[in-house]
């Protein structure tokens, strides 16, 4: 829905929740405690006129943290929200208030058929939100189930050198963001359900991709329903009647490998030893009408956040090298001496390139995958640098903003992988100056897949090919516009022009490997 249209229906909306509010006698008491600045609230819709188009919300916030600081407050409709832009306040949320702050507030767009009650990352803490993350810590992303998945992952890279390669000899463009997302579906899908759920040379990727990119986005967009949860029921967006069928085309691929294995079963087959025979296997499969809903919301998450961060990462990536052709050159030529003419690059190699780990968290620095992280609600008032963040308020991490500070970053707008290698900053949790995946007891659990994965692709496509920019685009150059959601994907997504490196790899060590 156009931002415009948004804004008529909260005009319209001014008189119904007028007599909503005043026959729930829902009278605000005055705070006994300072919240942090902001723009004075207008009556029943606080901010939200206040704030012009919001379809860019982390660059809107983040011009205001330039007025009221690195945290303010702003009262869109009936929700208290607390916005911090700073990575001091993010380590003071992280560090000192992480339990107390590790509620979520969740959309409505994710209540759809109930996801919400078995999602890992929109649950609140508790026995359900622990129970489900270890399961998928402990069955997914351990080291040793990791390496455990060394050479699956390698075969879905090489099948995207391969596509790759095959679009280099007729000097078709590839669009990047699309062929990292497929090979991380089925990355996904065989590690899940030991089948591939997409391919290259098929409508199904695409058809998925879209999918998750609106579920992304409907999720993220700015709805009447969150600002009012009493307008919740009149859905005046139509943000589930959109996302329904999203959801469902999700599902209905789920229940139908959940279906054949189930059968298979039956027939006395054996296990396949994947994630969903874990799953199976476990209190969440067992008997019961609604067992399935667990699993499908699991997948979901898991296929919806590994696809959409790892591949947009990628993309963004390499949307600034073909717009900085030294810092290309570089890191080509870094993995040219490492790893040589004679073998593809392994995640072994990783560790040894300092300049391909700082070109991915200097992505990661003006390109977060999450903007705000998911967003957070206090569980108990607490005090925050002076001020008092109320029980139930909204609060957001600008993580775009954190990583755009000037006054941690020396310019900042410029893409500068050597910032990185100048002073020791990761991105796991512990460097609140770049918290790309989050922190604390939230942080997100795929983070080590995800680490892998974008090294692996950017680094084996940056490897095994020299790339270009379409004739159209030499003169205009790329566009680097973001669309908003849940996710901060490309807006018009990146296409290249792949040209082949020779590479000698001999049979024989393709065999061994």
């Amino acid at each position: 829905m156009e931002v415009d249209s948004l804004v008529l229906l909260l005009l319209l909306s001014i008189p119904l929740l007028s007599i909503i509010l005043l026959s729930q006698n829902n009278r605000r008491k005055k705070a006994l405690y300072p919240l942090p600045p902001g723009p004075k609230p207008y009556p029943l819709v606080g901010n939200l006129l206040q704030l012009g188009p919001i379809s860019q919300p982390h660059v809107t916030f983040t011009s205001l943290s330039k007025t009221y600081g690195p945290i303010f407050s702003l009262q869109l409709g009936q929700v208290t929200t607390i916005i911090v832009s700073s990575h001091e306040y993010a380590k003071k949320i992280f560090q000192n208030h992480d339990l107390a702050l590790a509620g979520r507030h969740e959309p409505d767009a994710v209540r759809i058929l109930s996801h919400h009650e078995w999602s890992v990352p929109w649950l609140p803490p508790g026995p359900r939100w622990r129970s489900l993350r270890r399961l998928c810590t402990t069955e997914l992303f351990t080291n040793q189930r990791l390496d455990s998945h060394l050479l699956l992952r390698r075969q879905k890279v090489q099948e995207l050198l391969d596509f790759v390669s095959k679009s280099a000899e007729v000097g078709a463009p590839v669009e990047i963001g699309w062929v990292a997302f497929t090979t991380t579906l089925n990355l996904l899908s065989s590690t899940i359900f030991s089948t591939d759920l997409a391919g290259f040379y098929s409508d199904s990727s695409q058809e998925f991709k879209k999918t998750i990119e609106s579920i992304m986005e409907f999720a993220g967009c700015p709805n009447v329903s969150d600002f009012f949860p009493m307008l919740t029921p009149l859905d005046l967006q139509g943000v589930r009647r959109k996302m329904n069928p999203l959801t469902n085309f999700l599902y209905k691929i789920f229940d139908e490998q959940i279906d054949r294995r189930i059968k298979n079963r039956e027939e006395g087959s054996t296990g396949r030893d994947d994630f969903l025979d874990v799953l199976l296997d476990s209190q969440l499969g067992e008997g019961g009408p609604d067992f399935r809903r667990p699993l499908k919301s699991l997948f979901g998450d898991l296929f919806a956040a590994g696809t959409d961060t790892s591949s947009s990462t990628v993309e963004w990536a390499m949307a600034e090298l073909l717009q900085n052709p030294v810092t290309l050159a570089k890191v080509r030529n870094e993995l040219a001496s490492v790893i040589g003419p004679e073998r593809e690059m392994e995640e072994s190699d990783i560790g040894q390139l300092p300049y391909l780990q700082a070109v991915v968290k200097e992505t990661m620095r003006l390109h977060p995958p999450v903007p705000f992280l998911l967003p957070r609600r206090a569980q108990e008032t607490v005090e925050l640098g002076g001020y008092l963040i109320p029980e139930g308020a909204k609060l957001l991490v600008n993580v775009w903003a954190i990583g755009r500070d000037e006054t941690t970053w020396p310019d900042p707008l410029k893409f500068l992988p050597e910032r990185f290698l100048e002073k020791e900053i990761d991105f796991k949790g512990r460097d609140f100056e770049l918290i790309p995946f989050g922190a604390g007891r939230r942080i997100c659990p795929g983070l080590p897949l995800a680490y892998r994965m974008i090294h692996l692709m950017l680094g084996s496509l940056l490897h095994r090919f020299e790339w270009k920019l379409p004739k159209e685009a030499v003169n205009c150059g790329v566009n680097m516009s973001e669309k908003f959601g849940v996710t901060l994907a490309m807006a018009h997504h990146l296409k290249a022009i792949a040209v082949s490196v020779q590479v000698n790899i001999s049979h024989e060590r393709l065999v061994q490997n």
